[in-house]
């Protein structure tokens, strides 16, 4: 019996490190996604920055603009990612019959390294734009 519950604990602890590796480069992906999603955003927007920046924006306040943005853009994948997981959650157990249980706790934490990851992937983009030179800025097409 004691041989028994040791391989069950082994197996456990070996499929929570697994789902943990999993989840670390899913949130790395989805990092590295916003960074590019925020670069492309600052290299578009180049002008409009420009044009901030000559009416008397400061660079904390750019910065403050993009990170928002990125902030936004990973609450909503949040949001939608807690959505798609209680749903999966509902679907295992009407078809394998398989009691799940979604916490409070979790679905928290979830949210938070969202907001987390946005906020860590985001500052450099942020970073970029508000050094732009107002006049470098304006001269780009």
């Amino acid at each position: 019996m004691t041989q028994m519950l040791d391989a069950a604990t082994e197996s456990t602890r070996t499929m929570s490190l697994l789902l943990g590796a999993v989840a670390s480069i899913s949130l790395l992906v989805g990092g590295i996604g916003i960074m590019n999603i925020m670069l492309v955003s600052v290299t578009e927007r180049t002008r409009e920055i420009g044009i901030r920046m000559a009416v008397g924006a400061r660079p904390a306040d750019i910065r403050a603009q993009f990170l928002t943005e990125a902030v936004l853009l990973s609450v909503s994948g949040g949001v939608v990612g807690i959505g798609l997981g209680t749903w999966g959650s509902s679907v295992v157990t009407r078809l394998f019959e398989w009691p799940t249980v979604v916490s409070g706790d979790s679905v928290a934490l979830a949210f938070a390294f969202s907001v987390f990851v946005g906020v860590f992937f985001g500052f450099y983009p942020a970073w970029k734009a508000s050094m732009l030179h107002p006049m470098e800025a304006l001269g780009r097409e």
